[in-house]
């Protein structure tokens, strides 16, 4: 079965040699929205196709890696099921935690793609070879962003950007393959 996907040239050129991804959680990895019980515990929803992409990249040899404003055990729980490894917690200021991940992967910024949704997520942004915003992002963050997904955040826009990556890297069509036996 062949792949269907189909993306511009120079946006594959420009995702070549990426071998980690930063991502956002709140409006990325999620719909944005935050969700209180009646105890106070915070609920996030997350989206089963972002899952398999991020396991996906991987298998690729693409490292992803998540700074995040907030901490929760949902969330928590969420990253060690998908094996992320690199993750910051509770990070106002995103740049010095990349580039810490950055400095331990022995990577520099070249080699780096970033997704995210709002301002706070625009000093890695800006930095990264590749970046990229949801469909829902704010208008400043689209606007700077090399590719905005036709997906929202929490509704499969992560693993839009994933099977970007997967493509540029030469690696989707084989693991599509390795999914069909």
């Amino acid at each position: 079965m062949p792949p269907v996907l189909n993306f511009l040239p120079e946006l594959l050129l420009k995702a070549q040699g990426i071998r980690v991804v930063f991502f956002d959680v709140d409006g990325v990895l999620t719909d944005g929205g935050i969700y209180f019980s009646e105890n106070g515990e915070t609920l996030k929803r997350f989206n089963t196709l972002d899952g398999h992409g991020l396991k996906l990249l991987q298998r690729a040899g693409i490292t992803p890696a998540v700074i995040t404003g907030r901490d929760s055990k949902p969330l928590r729980l969420r990253l060690a099921a998908l094996g992320i490894e690199h993750v910051h917690y509770g990070t106002e200021d995103k740049r010095p935690a990349a580039e810490a991940t950055l400095k331990a992967l022995g990577l520099d910024w070249s080699q780096a793609a970033a997704m995210g949704d709002d301002w706070p997520d625009l000093p890695v942004m800006t930095r990264c070879a590749l970046a990229c915003a949801p469909g829902n992002a704010q208008t400043e963050v689209a606007a700077i962003a090399h590719y905005v997904t036709r997906l929202h955040g929490g509704a499969g826009a992560v693993r839009e950007f994933c099977d970007l990556l997967l493509v540029a890297s030469g690696r989707y069509a084989q693991l599509l393959q390795e999914s069909l036996q």
